[in-house]
């Protein structure tokens, strides 16, 4: 089987010849992933160390008119300002142009050079990852709970961009769409799950639809503990989950509870396993997850953390954990 086979397969739980792997750091990956390319027409005119004196890290807007800061120089930052500082600017707010046909060049040109790969598209969010930055975190919360009428126009709008970025991740030849949600915090989803379901539920369903009727799968990054959603999330048509911490919903309940319904992309756990640096503990769970997440012909990707250095783990540590999964789940070329 081709690594796009394996991965299809594995999605859809048809058994694959063995495990699918989407690593990164120079390590081996069934999957070539692409974004969308910096807008051609776009740039910043603003003056933000005017804006903003008294800020004593590094400053930047984005396409979207939203200001970010940080005062480190490896995170993403935070978003300080939000675009939409008031509901009376949504009317004549100006969307940033990722719909735009020549930002989606590149994907096509790299996917075309790999064809034995699966494709995967990665866009900008679902709705709550881009509104909460157009009208700051806080505030958007806040918002949820005061403004439901207007929050559910703002996402109506944005889904719309959406489903056009999954048009043009689809004519540029992706098998499936990548979209980051951070929903959780360490012990709960950050909103009610009703009101969840009243304002955000129904947004993923038609964007899900739109993907699906284009022949993409639907993959989706959150962290946190969200696992409240994750019932609503495979009805809506999520059908892979990115979990850079797994044991944060006890690996073996998410078998249990959602295996064979919808597909797991999970590293060694970023935040209780690997940074212990300990072998065995290590390759343990590497196995353990294979074991509880990849018995239904199917259902799990061995995943990487992309950002190792940010988190503190030794690049050593991290080929104990892929040497692992490749250990107990088959190497590339091998016949299971």
């Amino acid at each position: 089987m081709t690594s796009r086979e394996i991965v299809t397969r594995t999605i859809e739980c048809s058994g694959p010849s063995r495990l699918a792997y989407g690593f990164a750091s120079g390590h081996f990956s069934d999957i070539c992933g692409m974004g969308i390319a910096p807008s051609p027409t776009w740039h910043s005119t603003r003056d933000l160390r005017s804006e903003f004196p008294d800020f004593g890290g590094e400053l930047w807007e984005d396409e979207w008119g939203n200001v970010w800061g940080r005062l480190d120089n490896f995170s993403k930052g935070e978003s300080l300002q939000g675009a939409l500082r008031e509901w009376t600017d949504l009317p004549t707010y100006h969307w940033p142009d990722l719909d735009a046909p020549a930002r989606y060049r590149e994907c096509g040109e790299v996917w075309r050079a790999h064809p034995d790969h699966y494709h995967l598209g990665f866009i900008n969010g679902w709705a709550f990852n881009i509104c909460r930055y157009l009208r700051k975190f806080e505030t958007f919360l806040m918002d949820i709970a005061a403004e439901p009428a207007l929050v559910a126009r703002l996402l109506a709008r944005t889904d719309e961009l959406i489903c056009r970025q999954i048009d043009c991740m689809a004519d540029a030849g992706a098998d499936g769409v990548m979209v980051g949600e951070d929903w959780g915090t360490q012990d709960r989803l950050l909103i009610h799950p009703t009101t969840w379901r009243e304002l955000f539920r129904p947004g993923i369903a038609r964007c899900c639809a739109h993907a699906q009727a284009r022949g993409l799968h639907v993959w989706m990054h959150s962290c946190g503990c969200m696992t409240a959603i994750i019932p609503d999330l495979i009805d809506c048509g999520v059908q892979v989950l990115q979990f850079d911490q797994p044991a944060l919903h006890d690996i073996d309940a998410l078998g249990d509870s959602f295996g064979g319904r919808v597909t797991f992309w999970c590293p060694v756990d970023i935040q209780t396993t690997m940074q212990t640096g300990d072998y065995a503990q290590i390759t343990a769970e590497a196995r353990h997850l294979v074991d509880a997440l990849g018995h239904f012909n199917g259902g799990f990707i061995a995943g990487e953390y992309p950002s190792w250095d940010a988190i503190g783990v030794a690049p050593a540590w991290a080929d104990w954990a892929c040497a692992a999964f490749m250990e107990h789940g088959g190497r590339p070329g091998d016949v299971l």
